[in-house]
């Protein structure tokens, strides 16, 4: 039986990658005291067991899910990567390309002077700095270098050593010397830090501010209008000024009219009311009686995600955009950028390519896309052509190659592959009629494509992987170590004492710059706030970037 089995994985070897992946993905997410491998780590290490059974695969399968992991990369960060060359961005821009440059430069060092091979250094790099999409951009330069089939074979068989035995320090050692070790090290409170921080953006403010709430459950009344003066014959805007509670329609007679901010109230009109539950409690309820009509209430409401295109709402507040016509009857529940949910604060930017979950009657949500941007409603389809066409240019592109020096240096179709994914992610900004890639499927062209690649780099270099791993297992770890805390221990520093960060967001954004979620996820649970991913965003979109273009200058430095 085990025979046929083992037969049967080398003749189908597609079995033996969704093998690793349901092995990978069963023990990935579990945690032990607290910590987990991780989904792309047990997936490399199951990949590494199953090919010590000697399965052979084309490397075509290989590049083919790399390239549309990258391209979904450049996708999903493409918005934010454009926005940030104004306001605040820059600075964020100059912070991630100072702590990029030492990402680069501290496995380096480390490399040369533990005296590892090029394999080994590339896969120290992409370990300790858990940039997993590196291993491919490294794999396609070692490939271009001119070197013979066997040597270009050895170095591609270490890299994916030096990334496990790495990688996992990487992980657990980033999240600590951001989440405990660094507010020590500039003497911050963290928890306070935060408190202020939000304080400083109008959390925790009197209800007038209304927005910071705005998330929590809110509520559609109906009320019978007396002959109190502070009511009666007076436009709905200057009722009840400052708060966030709107006159939806009402009920005049046996009329039903929809209301506006210039709807001007009579006695004996039932009105309905929207607003957060503890304005209309502490507010309304003691001046208006309230009652029943089913057909008042019977409103219209919808529950929409809207992708942020307007460049004139970039950058503003939401403490500014709350007093706008449109925004009126509108609530906001939730803000995701790059995939990660930030704090609804009056203090809030909205950056083009945020995501704003809106909750409201119909016609004021509508009102509130058409100024906003596009509506980002679930669907089924994806662009199919759009993605395509799009890896294939940002490929071509990416294939063209220049020698400098005699070594052939070019982004190689995976570094084309990203540089299109951002320009096309930006692009869809201005243009949100098409390249339409839903969120589900973005998020399995990410976890699959990867994780296809990892599982064949595994499977692949598994038979040389146990001798490689006694060779160097742990000078490796050691050294890769060093690597990843150095950059992190030097970027507290820089962020606070030259760059200036608050204390607040500087932890999110030495997390953003090293692409590490994990630690963003430790970091606020030790804030106990999210007002740390407000630094995140930014440098993600370029740390993701650069990141991966560095796999190829980690191979041409070490050559």
């Amino acid at each position: 039986m085990i025979g046929w089995f083992v037969d049967t994985l080398r003749s189908y070897p597609e079995l033996a990658i969704f093998l690793s992946l349901a092995i990978g993905f069963s023990i990935g997410s579990r945690k032990i005291a607290g910590f987990s491998l991780g989904n792309v780590t047990a997936t490399l290490l199951a990949a590494v067991v199953i090919g010590q059974l000697g399965i052979t695969i084309s490397p075509n399968v290989k590049a083919a899910f790399f390239i549309l992991f990258i391209f979904a990369i450049g996708y999903g960060v493409g918005p934010q990567f454009m926005s940030g060359l104004s306001k605040e961005g820059p600075r964020q821009i100059g912070f991630s390309l100072v702590v990029l440059a030492l990402c680069l430069i501290a496995p380096l060092l480390c490399a040369r002077l533990a005296g590892l091979d090029l394999g080994y250094t590339a896969g120290l790099y992409a370990g300790s700095q858990t940039i997993s999409a590196s291993i491919g951009v490294a794999s396609d330069q070692i490939a271009r270098l001119g070197l013979s089939p066997e040597q270009v074979k050895t170095y591609n068989d270490q890299i994916p050593i030096g990334y496990a035995v790495t990688y996992i320090f990487g992980t657990i050692g980033s999240a600590i010397i951001l989440a405990q070790l660094g507010p020590k090290l500039i003497g911050v409170d963290l928890v306070k830090a935060c408190k202020d921080y939000e304080a400083e953006l109008g959390g925790g403010t009197s209800p007038e501010a209304g927005l910071t709430s705005a998330y929590r459950a809110i509520e559609l009344r109906a009320y019978r209008v007396s002959q109190d003066r502070t009511v009666v014959g007076l436009p709905v805007r200057e009722i009840w000024p400052g708060l966030r509670v709107f006159v939806e329609r009402l009920r005049r007679g046996p009329t039903i009219i929809e209301a506006d901010a210039d709807t001007v109230l009579e006695a004996g009109d039932i009105v309905a009311i929207s607003g957060r539950r503890e304005l209309l409690v502490e507010t309304i309820n003691p001046i208006l009686q309230e009652v029943q009509d089913r057909e008042l209430l019977d409103l219209p409401a919808e529950f929409v995600d809207v992708f942020v295109t307007n460049r004139q709402i970039s950058g503003k507040t939401l403490q500014d955009l709350s007093g706008s016509e449109w925004g009126r009857g509108v609530y906001l529940r939730k803000i995701m950028r790059n995939m990660v949910e930030i704090p609804v604060l009056p203090g809030t930017q909205i950056l083009r390519g945020d995501i704003l979950t809106l909750v409201g009657s119909r016609r004021h949500v509508e009102l509130a896309i058409k100024r906003l941007g596009y509506p980002d409603r679930a669907v089924e389809t994806t662009d199919v052509a759009f993605l395509g066409a799009g890896i294939v240019l940002g490929g071509l592109v990416g294939a063209l190659s220049y020698k400098i020096g005699g070594i052939p240096i070019s982004l190689s179709t995976t570094g084309g592959a990203l540089l299109a994914g951002l320009v096309l992610g930006w692009l869809r900004t201005i243009r949100p009629v098409f390249g339409r890639i839903p969120g589900p499927a973005l998020w399995l062209m990410n976890t699959l494509g990867l994780n296809v690649f990892i599982a064949v780099v595994g499977i692949t270099a598994g038979p040389g992987f146990v001798a490689g791993l006694r060779e160097v297992g742990l000078t490796l770890f050691l050294w890769g170590a060093v690597a990843t805390a150095v950059p992190l221990i030097l970027s507290v520093y820089i962020g606070r004492y030259i760059f200036k960060f608050h204390p607040a967001i500087l932890f999110g954004a030495c997390a953003g710059a090293r692409t590490t979620t994990a630690a963003l996820g430790m970091i606020q649970e030790a804030a106990k706030s999210k007002i740390p991913a407000l630094g995140y965003g930014m440098p993600y979109a370029i740390g993701n970037t650069v990141l991966t273009i560095y796999g190829m200058a980690i191979v041409l430095l070490s050559t």
